[in-house]
């Protein structure tokens, strides 16, 4: 049922057009395509397996780039950290925004639209805004330790995002904290499709609110879900900015993300054939997760 603009625009021919008459509706979205997304990232290919420095004359370096995201920890750890992130990015937002929905469906809340507009506010600020914000948070002197400390809890007061053991989980909070609005949004339009007699008819069988919310609300909001999931997991594995803001990838790399470590290659140590294979892998990781999620979906829909 995902219609495309490039299959809406075909679809717009005249019936009984001849097909290749109907290609021309779309070749402009495909030349622009191409030339914006399918030439640099075939661009992003070729340099995966060159050495290069950005100035010098680049050398073939065959399938060392790659081998190298396998034996180099400094490569491995950007794609651990991402996987880690996940958690924060995507699992947490979903499961709370599903807890979330499913309380405001069942219970009537005042004020129902100021809550949500105050949760959804993450997503409309740029994450340029959200990590200097959140930087100042955790600083030392910031106002989570104030709080703390204001409770008497200064003994867990701590340099967040300067602390090898804290900053990753410190910086996946914020993720957290951006992806929740859109989760819980997503789910409470889903809620609002599901019939009321199902409902119904599940009180009438004895049903409770946690076997309520299975046997009704997550079936109802599978499709809400999948894409949820997908728009969180591409947020946190392409996530840059407040990486680049909050932690710079410090303290050492302990906050390295796959998208962080290829603007540092390619910009700050002149290594670009290794940040393109860096680049390609991550998109590679991207794909596969999103069609698995697009794939187990569907294959439960059937």
């Amino acid at each position: 049922m995902k219609i495309t603009a490039l299959t809406r625009a075909y679809r717009r021919r005249a019936p009984g057009e001849p097909r290749a008459i109907g290609y021309l509706y779309i070749a402009p979205a495909l030349a622009v395509y191409a030339v914006f997304l399918l030439y640099p990232f075939g661009q992003s290919v070729w340099l995966s397996f060159v050495h290069w420095d950005g100035l010098s004359v680049a050398t073939p370096a065959g399938l060392d780039n790659y081998r190298a995201l396998f034996a180099d920890p400094a490569l491995r750890a950007p794609f651990r950290h991402a996987l880690l992130l996940l958690v924060f990015y995507s699992a947490l937002p979903v499961a709370i925004g599903l807890l979330l929905a499913a309380v405001m469906s069942r219970v009537r809340v005042r004020g129902m639209t100021f809550f949500r507009t105050v949760l959804f506010l993450p997503q409309v600020l740029a994450l340029i805004v959200v990590g200097v914000a959140w930087r100042s948070i955790l600083a030392p002197d910031g106002l989570l330790n104030d709080a703390l400390r204001a409770v008497g809890l200064g003994g867990l007061a701590r340099p967040w995002l300067g602390d090898y053991t804290w900053a990753l989980p410190a910086v996946g909070v914020v993720g957290t904290w951006v992806g929740t609005g859109l989760c819980m949004v997503l789910f409470l339009a889903g809620a609002q499709r599901i019939p009321r007699e199902l409902y119904e008819a599940a009180r009438m069988d004895g049903a409770g609110p946690l076997r309520e919310f299975l046997a009704v609300t997550l079936p109802g909001l599978r499709p809400q879900i999948a894409v949820a999931l997908t728009l969180t997991i591409v947020a946190g594995l392409r996530n840059f900015d407040l990486i680049y803001i909050t932690t710079s990838g410090g303290p050492g790399n302990a906050t390295s993300v796959p998208a962080y470590e290829v603007y540092h290659r390619a910009f700050e140590t002149n290594q670009v054939g290794s940040a393109a294979a860096v680049g390609v892998a991550l998109t590679a990781l991207i794909f596969v997760l999103t069609v698995t999620v697009s794939r187990l979906v569907e294959g439960r829909r059937a």
